[in-house]
């Protein structure tokens, strides 16, 4: 007898060939296991594997809903491992979308931050004005989605005392970056307030070099490294949710450790 859940023609397994980064995404995140087939698919969505679009609704559910037991997982008072300064790595690894000899340096003479959105204070800041601001020091592990890891040392005013400077509502959703690199980036206002997000300024004591952000990234222990832009240059409080630069091509929002 003809199982009631096969289809009466098999859809071709290369409609998944479209979907690769987000499924590769997905199996990073341990949501699904490698090898991910049609069958699987079916059996886990109940889609219609012969449509691209629905194995695209499908896999784009699934790390929908990854995101959201992350999110719910997320304890905002638990405190990433810490490291000696003994295993700091100097300098740190360079990874970025594009090669190091792309990099454009930021003039730190000129560079401003600029502030959007539910925020009282618009006024943009400049470098100096912000190395005035009480410095917070931790020693911390970077994971990349890609498998590799380093212990860095990064110091910084709290992104959580800087919010509160500036009079964000601290009730919105999300707090959304924008970069001289053009990677856009954002994240929940949880992890936003957790006292390990920094507004990183330095490097093992020593002020950021141009490679690894300066002159202001985004460092958090709670998230892998694609959820620490560089070259910071606009932060927007908001409401709406605005995604990121790998999230558009599959990666997970919420990307926690």
């Amino acid at each position: 007898m003809r199982s009631p859940f096969r289809p009466q023609k098999p859809p071709n397994p290369a409609i998944l060939d479209d979907h690769r980064p987000l499924i590769r995404s997905l199996e990073r995140r341990g949501l699904i296991r490698a090898g991910l087939s049609l069958g699987a698919l079916r059996l886990l969505t109940g889609c219609d594997v012969g449509s691209s679009q629905s194995v695209e609704d499908a896999l784009s559910w699934i790390s929908t809903w990854n995101d959201r037991v992350q999110a719910a997982l997320f304890d905002p008072n638990r405190l990433a491992p810490t490291y000696p300064a003994s295993m700091i790595l100097k300098p740190p690894k360079f990874n970025a979308y594009f090669d190091i000899t792309d990099l454009k340096p930021v003039d730190g003479r000129t560079w401003k931050l600029e502030l959007a959105g539910r925020i009282a204070d618009k006024r943009p800041w400049t470098a100096e004005k912000i190395a005035t601001l009480p410095e917070t020091s931790m020693v911390i592990r970077h994971v990349c989605v890609e498998g590799w890891d380093y212990i860095g040392g990064w110091s910084g005013p709290t992104l959580r005392s800087f919010l509160e400077r500036v009079g964000a509502d601290l009730r919105a959703k999300y707090v959304a970056f924008k970069t001289a690199d053009d990677y856009p980036s954002s994240i929940d206002m949880a992890t936003a307030l957790h006292p390990q997000t920094l507004l990183a300024t330095k490097y093992a004591g020593e002020t950021l070099a141009d490679p690894f952000g300066y002159p202001l990234r985004l460092r958090m222990a709670t998230k892998l490294g694609y959820k620490n832009p560089k070259w910071i240059t606009a932060i927007e409080v908001t409401n709406t949710y605005l995604g990121g630069y790998w999230e558009s091509l599959g990666e997970n929002w919420f990307g926690g450790i």
